[in-house]
């Protein structure tokens, strides 16, 4: 990959506009032209970044870029907003300078974009770290928020930002980001109830429905399809690349990030439903008695779900929609409203909920992106607004977003004369006076206290009587006719002037002329909504509600009018001016090259219209008006080194000097530059040109140079080699001829050798042979012998074999027959003695049956089974008796039944001693250990099965007093502040909002009261009254947190609610719900058991979440803060 040391290296076209030669606005145009062709989008003049549009994705923001321009010189490399971004935040990080980056340019120019990569590259630049990654992760993530609220597709951007923004990003001394601040300007919220169009309303109206789940459109009372909403315009509800769904979860998960609650999250939607359902509502015309004209609700459904929503009264809201109070000092005037007046009322309520809503949001935002640490912080603020707006028809809108430019290229152009004059004074170069356009003339124009527009305009809003858009031109016309940026047709200059229309007025701006229609200023500036809607507002039952119309409330009726538009948006500039001066500024201008959204496409009529009006050429000028370029002397003098031959290849001495040598050798006049004190200046573009071509000349005569050397020691090296090559392969091939000669050698003697050793060797197995026959042939005739002998000596043995197995079979026989004669005898005999025993035993049995046959009657079998069963229980219940489980009633043994017969009295019998051994061990209790165990009872009922605590406290028995508050003389003086009987005293610890951590403190039950005292002191830090005591929150696992939630309204709840931790938290709730329960005399304390609670701290609440983790502290859950809204336990995890 092609390195590159200079913004001059392979340039295509000019890098930098100070350099462009010849200056004119058509060759600026051709600049732009040539460098977008080759997709370079970025262009210095000095340092400010002229940024192209290309409408598509280029490879030129990876991570590998980042790091290329991370801690570069501005000019070192080619043109790009990251390089304006590393030298922005190095000046913030390194020289302790607060910066501001300025990103100006039409809709579609790109600057939401821009900001954003500003964003991403100071974020991937900076520090590493928890928290810091943290911090980077919400800054990044409140964009989405608030372009979801804040944008919208127009005809010229499908994601156009119709809101100005301002963030100052907040930095510690490490450079690392703490936090940032966000301010909104003039959100563009008469889009909410029109839109023109081929163009959207704002992004989250289309994501909601398309988004939210079918449980969440149904709570919110919605319906998927865009046409049945008034507000939404269907010719353009799908945009092409844009995902409303997927857009919709990803500002889910932007909110969650950022901080946001649940409950706000539901609230923020519910309003957004509501806009929704405040389109929808018509109005019908209803003649009164008196002949006068109002106004009546056609359908009354969409005002009913509405009202459900934001939690208003229907008829509350439905009388502001048709009636108006005006107030005076010491009387009210109600009016109807017609048809009109009406939906103008419905109308003004929508736009100023919408805007209010966004407002909010941004401070919501600002609250948990805010530093935490109240040192001092370095700023670097981002602003994205709109650029200069010249439309066919221009109205409020257009006038004050151009006065807000005009202020924009004031200050531009001061901060650039002067940080031009910083920098000739800085280097000791002497300053001349620069002529420009002072656009000074211009601002007063517009915001004069006295003769401005926007004050005539406000002090017309103001005047009793009739005022109409006419009145105010007329005003217009009187004051301003004379002015040289003022044009009117009732001016004389202008009298014939027919494209100036009698209801418009011309002003001449720095980039052009406007033409102004002047038809709905007045009411623009009014911003006005009736007081009836705002106290309507105000009687919501919703919180959010509540503060988005802080003038609703009767208590605090102001009858002053509130501040216009125009005067508000004047005030707001003024700070941005302000804040704008005490910082370094940086700027970025957007420009779009074509209307089409294509990429490719350079209209040069188009582009040429923006360089006019965002002031380009006036800046290239000024900026070219001394010295064109500028360079310290070590760059210079290692980039042109080679043009001298004192300087090259080593300059031994000082820079400076060096420079001087190489410009006096190369015969510069002394007219086209300047020496500073750490800079050389050059004049004109032609002398740097002229420098780089000498030194292109010189870098083709020094390659040549080194191709020469590079050749030359090519070619001897290969010959050296060839040499070398040529030794080696003579020396291996005599080796080679050697070898082959001694193995051809080698080869005949062995052959010799083999014969040789042949002719030996059968000579020998001949005589092996002879002599193994003759050994054979003996061998053969001992064998025939032995075999003779063998036979004869076997077949003695077999005729003597066979006359002894026939002696052994006829003595067999014999016993055999002797053997089966006695076992006829004995058989014979055991019959006989089986047959009488037989005649015995049925002779006896006769005999009995004749001696008992007269004591038996009729029922004898009945008392015999009487007998027998009677019997049988006898000797059950002596078993029984004998066998008796011990007297503990937690034994589970009993003895098993006999028969089955007896399977329902062995139950009974159970049941009857359990009950019986019961009544005798409770006899044995006294009062004290009968209120134990109804303490037990009672945390069973209030804890089994619904906190994982609770069956390790089973076993352990409530001390209540484990402080021994009246023995230790250590808490004396405690024990006589309180003059009511401790019920319960334990060492607890009170977590701290701020960072999680816990301070113990001494918890004090009495039958009254709840005290918490220091552990060192003593001293009572805080008493509740147990009827001011609400609720008791825990969670259901094994930690030991608890809330008591205090009644809102006691005198108790001043300082909040209390968030503690104990290891005894199972008898502290168990007492807390039956003392509770007495002292207030009605219901008991309730026991909220939730992974998830709120807990009231001063005005804030904050969310305490239970999650099973791996505590730093080991086996005892911790607690951490995550920001503002969020305190998180963990818990260890349970085997």
């Amino acid at each position: 990959m092609e390195v590159k040391t200079s913004l001059l290296d392979n340039m295509i076209g000019v890098g930098d506009m100070v350099l462009l030669e010849p200056l004119s606005e058509d060759s600026f145009i051709a600049n732009l032209k040539n460098r977008f062709d080759h997709n370079e989008i970025y262009t210095y003049i000095g340092s400010v970044v002229i940024s192209m549009n290309p409408y598509r994705s280029l490879p030129i923001y990876t991570p590998d870029k980042v790091e290329e321009y991370r801690n570069r010189n501005f000019y070192e490399l080619s043109p790009h907003i990251y390089a304006l971004a590393d030298e922005a935040y190095r000046s913030l990080r390194d020289q302790d300078k607060d910066q501001c980056i300025l990103i100006t340019g039409e809709s579609g120019a790109g600057k939401t974009e821009a900001s954003k990569l500003v964003m991403s590259y100071v974020a991937a630049v900076c520090g590493k770290g928890q928290e810091v990654n943290k911090v980077k992760e919400q800054l990044l993530q409140s964009n989405p928020v608030l372009e979801a609220f804040g944008n919208a597709k127009t005809v010229r951007n499908d994601n156009s930002s119709r809101f100005g923004k301002y963030m100052d990003i907040e930095f510690d001394f490490k450079g690392d980001p703490l936090g940032g601040v966000i301010s909104n300007y003039l959100l563009e919220k008469s889009r909410v109830v029109k839109q023109p169009r081929g163009e959207r309303n704002f992004h989250v109206f289309y994501q909601l429905l398309s988004g939210a789940s079918d449980d969440t459109l149904k709570k919110l009372k919605l319906d998927r399809d865009f046409s049945k909403y008034n507000y939404l315009s269907l010719d353009s509800a799908a945009v092409n690349g844009l995902d409303d769904a997927a857009n919709f979860r990803t500002v889910r998960n932007a909110m969650q990030i950022v901080g946001f609650m649940e409950d706000e999250v539901q609230s923020v939607l519910e309003l957004v439903a509501a806009v929704l359902k405040l389109g929808n509502i018509e109005f019908k015309p209803d003649s009164r008695s008196n002949g006068g004209d109002e106004s009546r609700i056609k359908d009354k459904n969409d005002l009913k779900e509405m009202c459900e929503l934001l939690g208003i009264e229907q008829s509350v809201l439905e009388r502001a929609f048709s009636y108006r109070t005006v107030e005076a000092k010491l009387e009210k005037v109600s009016t109807t409203l017609n048809v009109a007046q009406a939906y103008y009322a419905r109308d003004a309520l929508a736009k100023n909920l919408y805007s209010r809503l966004f407002s909010w949001l941004v401070t919501r935002i600002n609250e948990s992106i805010k530093a935490q640490a109240k040192t001092r912080h370095k700023v670097m603020g981002v602003l994205d607004i709109y650029g200069f707006e010249i439309f066919e028809d221009n109205s409020f809108e257009q006038f004050i977003i151009n006065y807000c430019n005009e202020k924009l290229q004031q200050i531009f152009i001061e901060l650039t004369l002067r940080e031009e004059q910083e920098e000739y004074i800085r280097e000791g170069i002497e300053w001349t006076n620069i002529e420009y356009f002072n656009n000074a003339t211009i601002c007063d124009l517009i915001e004069n206290n006295q003769t401005g527009i926007l004050a005539m305009l406000d002090e017309e809003c103001l005047r009793p009587g009739t005022v109409t858009d006419e009145t105010f031109l007329d005003k217009l016309n009187t004051i301003c006719a004379e002015h040289q940026h003022f044009e009117s047709r009732l001016s004389k200059k202008f009298l014939t002037d027919h494209s100036l229309p009698h209801s418009c007025f011309r002003i001449q701006h720095y980039a052009g002329k406007v033409l102004y229609r002047a038809e709905g200023f007045v009411d623009k500036n009014n911003d006005l909504l009736y007081r009836d809607l705002s106290q309507a507002m105000y009687k919501a039952t919703q919180s959010l509600i509540k503060q988005l119309f802080p003038e609703g409330n009767p208590a605090k009726v102001n009858l002053k009018r509130p501040p216009t538009a125009g005067s508000q948006f004047k005030a707001s500039v003024g700070t941005l001016m302000r804040n704008l001066q005490t910082k370094n500024p940086n700027y970025i201008r957007c420009i779009k090259p074509n209307d089409k959204k294509a990429s490719h496409i350079f209209t040069e009529s188009l582009v040429c219209h923006q360089v006019r009006y965002l002031g380009l050429m006036e800046n290239v000028r000024v900026r070219r008006a001394g010295y064109a370029f500028r360079q310290a002397y070590e760059p210079c003098l290692e980039r042109y080194k080679m043009l001298c031959k004192r300087t090259w290849p080593h300059w031994r001495g000082p820079a400076r000097e060096g420079v001087e040598v190489l410009m006096a050798d190369l015969q510069v006049p002394t007219d086209e530059f300047a020496y500073g004190r750490s800079k050389i200046f050059i004049r004109n573009p032609r002398t740097l040109f002229f420098l780089e071509e000498r030194r292109r000349q010189c870098l083709q005569d020094l390659a040549t140079l080194i191709q020469k050397i590079y050749r030359g020691w090519k070619c001897r090296a290969q010959f050296l080699l060839l040499k070398k090559s040529q030794i080696v392969v003579s020396a291996w091939y005599r080796r080679y001829a050697q070898q082959k000669k001694y193995q051809r050698i080698k080869s005949a003697t062995t052959l010799v050798q083999s014969y040789t050793r042949g002719w030996q060797a059968r000579k020998l197995l001949r005589q092996l042979k002879y002599q193994k026959r003759c050994e054979e042939a003996v061998t053969t005739i001992a064998a025939f012998w032995h075999g003779t002998q063998a036979r004869m000596e076997l077949r003695h043995l077999k005729q003597e074999a066979r006359n002894k197995h026939a002696v052994t079979v006829i003595w067999a026989y014999w016993q055999g027959t002797k053997a089966r004669r006695e076992l006829r005898r004995l058989k014979e005999e055991a019959r006989r003695k089986h047959a009488v025993a037989v005649i015995w035993a049925y002779w006896q049995g006769l005999k009995v049956r004749r001696e008992y046959r007269k004591f038996f009657r009729a029922n004898a079998g009945k008392k015999i089974y009487d007998f027998t069963i009677q019997r049988i229980m006898q000797k059950y219940f002596l078993g029984l008796k004998s066998n008796m489980p011990p007297m503990s009633p937690i034994d589970k043994n009993w003895p098993t039944r006999p028969y089955r017969f007896l399977d329902g009295a062995h139950k009974e019998l159970r049941r009857i001693f359990h009950l019986w051994r019961c009544k005798k061990y409770r006899s044995q209790f006294t009062e004290e250990k009968k209120a134990v165990y109804e303490e037990k009872l009672e945390a069973s009922e209030l804890f089994k099965d619904k906190k994982a605590l609770y069956p390790s406290s089973v076993n352990q028995p409530f001390k209540g007093d484990y402080l021994e508050i009246s023995k230790n003389p250590k808490y004396q003086k405690l024990n006589s502040a309180v003059e009511e009987k401790v019920l319960l005293a334990d060492v607890v610890n009170k977590i701290n909002r701020a960072n999680g951590k816990g301070t113990a403190r001494i918890f004090l039950l009495t039958k009254k009261n709840v005290f918490l005292a220091d552990q060192k002191t003593g001293q009572v830090k805080a008493s509740v009254p147990l009827p001011d005591l609400a609720s008791v929150s825990v969670s259901t696992q094994s930690d030991g947190f608890f809330a008591l939630r205090l009644k809102e309204g006691s005198a108790s709840a001043i300082k909040g609610d209390f968030l503690l931790s104990s290891e005894h938290l199972i008898e502290i709730i168990t007492k807390l719900h039956r003392t509770g329960a007495k002292a207030t005399d009605k219901e008991q304390i309730n026991v909220d058991i939730s992974d998830e609670f709120l807990v009231q701290f001063k005005q804030d609440k904050v969310c305490v979440k239970f999650i099973q983790g791996s505590p730093k502290n080991g086996n005892s859950a911790s607690c951490k803060r995550k920001n503002n809204r969020l305190l998180e336990v963990s818990v260890p995890m349970t085997a």
